[in-house]
């Protein structure tokens, strides 16, 4: 994959503003009753994930930085929200287990991610790793938008919002527990075609 030498580039900054929206976002959740602001900007901030991606690749502006950067922005904002959802667990429905799972499986891969790639293999993002982060994603943003009380009342196809919300959170935690478990069999498979070469 081509390599910008250039790391302050579009993409890049990107990135970066998507980590101070994070900070704006966490700020909002603190002082409470700014809960339809808060859905708003984390899903503006995700979506920023997704173009400063496109970018990138299109322009083949990638760059180390940009490899280091954006997945931890996006394990930030996504942790760093359900952290934030935490002291309010019977408005949100996210409990301590919750975050402990995502916690625990995002430290893991990072560090299994960073023992690798030093020993030159390639462990990029997997499908399971793409479809933990999109529901992730997903389940915040219903946990976050459950926090005001005109939606928290409201019904999807014959369920209760809540309940809905409640489907993605523990989807949500199912996915991320088969994505870890994924990574680390990815992993074993990488670490004996390194000792072997």
């Amino acid at each position: 994959m081509p390599t910008s030498e250039r790391s302050l580039n579009l993409p890049n900054a990107i990135t970066f503003s998507r980590f101070v929206l994070s900070l704006v976002l966490f700020a909002l959740m603190q002082a409470g009753g700014y809960w339809l602001t808060a859905a708003g900007l984390f899903v503006f901030a995700v979506l920023t994930d997704v173009l400063d991606g496109w970018i990138a690749r299109r322009y083949k502006l990638i760059t180390q930085l940009g490899r280091i950067m954006d997945p931890f922005v996006d394990k930030f904002i996504t942790s760093g929200t359900f952290l934030f959802l935490l002291p309010v667990t019977q408005q949100s429905g996210v409990t301590p287990w919750m975050v402990v799972i995502v916690l625990g499986r995002e430290m893991l891969v990072t560090s299994l991610r960073g023992f690798l790639e030093q020993r030159g293999a390639d462990f990029s993002a997997s499908f399971s790793g793409k479809l933990k982060m999109f529901l992730q994603c997903v389940a915040a943003t219903a946990a976050i938008l459950s926090m005001h009380p005109p939606i928290a009342e409201w019904s999807v196809g014959g369920m209760e919002f809540t309940a809905v919300r409640d489907v993605l959170l523990w989807s949500m935690v199912a996915v991320t527990v088969w994505s870890g478990w994924d990574y680390v069999q990815r992993a074993i498979v990488l670490l004996r075609g390194v000792e072997t070469k």
